[in-house]
């Protein structure tokens, strides 16, 4: 029986590889199995040599993505890619306002600790008669956030200098 799926799945994707016999023979590299034409993209040796050894295996500035969980650790968190670099939280509404929530998404954008390599949008919506109407992004309180973040990745970089100095 499992034969018989594998050959299907086989015939299948032999399917897929298109009408011509098409075989590479130039120096582009090892060629697919199926469509005989050349690698493209990265291979699994190449994306491994891409991140690098001082960053813990981030492709982004690992202080920031710490610092940026830390300063979002309060609010539920809807999405998370690490290798991206960005934090989607959910929509909150504050105590204070629960006719108005928020969603934020920070962005980690350099392996470098500067102040161009976060940037945090901030949604905003508006309750109207029980429905929810867009009321665009708040940049003011992005670029708080921003700050936030950068001035904990700082204090976090400063803990670990002097932990490792004693």
């Amino acid at each position: 029986m499992r034969s018989v799926l594998f050959y299907c799945l086989f015939l299948t994707l032999a399917a897929c590889s298109g009408s011509g016999q098409y075989i590479s023979t130039s120096d582009e590299g090892q060629g697919s199995i199926l469509t005989g034409k050349a690698q493209q993209g990265l291979s699994l040796a190449d994306f491994g040599s891409l991140m690098g050894t001082n960053t813990g295996g981030l492709p982004i500035n690992a202080l920031l993505w710490r610092a940026s969980l830390d300063i979002v650790s309060t609010i539920p968190i809807d999405d998370v890619d690490t290798y991206g670099g960005t934090i989607v939280t959910e929509w909150y509404s504050l105590a204070n306002s629960p006719n108005e929530r928020i969603k934020m998404t920070f962005f980690v954008l350099d392996l470098e600790l500067r102040s161009d390599a976060i940037r945090v949008q901030v949604y905003v919506q508006r309750q109207e008669n029980g429905v929810w109407v867009d009321g665009g992004t708040d940049s003011a309180l992005g670029r708080k956030l921003e700050e936030l973040v950068l001035t904990r990745a700082r204090e976090i970089r400063a803990a670990g200098v002097t932990e490792t100095d004693n």
